[in-house]
């Protein structure tokens, strides 16, 4: 069975059909009750999320989330000192440019500010944080709740 294939029975069992012949089911079926109807959309939802991830994990390189051998690291280490950058490590050694980089501070080879990537190998991000925007009556760009109050 394809992994498509259950996701498309799920599928015809909510919209009331037969999954083998498309004909609709009967009316008194089991099928038709709410209850049933919800626990076959969960399932499909499940069904397709894992799919997803399936297929985005597919894209990723080999070694993403194995733990580092010392050879490896002392592979890394060597490469780096050689002047192989980061990327090309990372190719070389089938990992993300950000765990290499986190690898590589984490060894004291990289300063974070030399980094491509954002955030530490602590999984800190260094960016600064995303300002939210301000709405509601008489909100201003720059203009504190405070300043606002006072000129009222």
């Amino acid at each position: 069975m394809t992994p498509a294939r259950p996701i498309d029975i799920l599928n015809a069992l909510i919209q009331g059909l037969d999954p083998h012949t498309g004909e609709p089911l009967a009316p008194d079926s089991a099928l038709h009750r709410a209850d049933v109807l919800r626990a076959l959309l969960a399932a499909a939802a499940a069904l397709e999320q894992s799919a997803a991830r399936a297929q985005r994990r597919a894209q990723l390189p080999g070694n993403v989330g194995r733990p580092w051998s010392e050879a490896e690291v002392a592979q890394l280490a060597a490469g780096f000192r050689a002047g192989e950058s980061p990327a090309a490590l990372a190719d070389k050694h089938g990992r993300t440019l950000r765990a290499i980089e986190a690898r590589l501070e984490r060894m004291g080879l990289l300063r974070p500010d030399q980094r491509l990537t954002r955030g530490g190998f602590t999984g800190v991000s260094d960016a600064a944080p995303a300002r939210r925007a301000v709405r509601g009556r008489g909100a201003r760009a720059g203009v504190g709740r405070a300043a606002r109050r006072k000129r009222s």
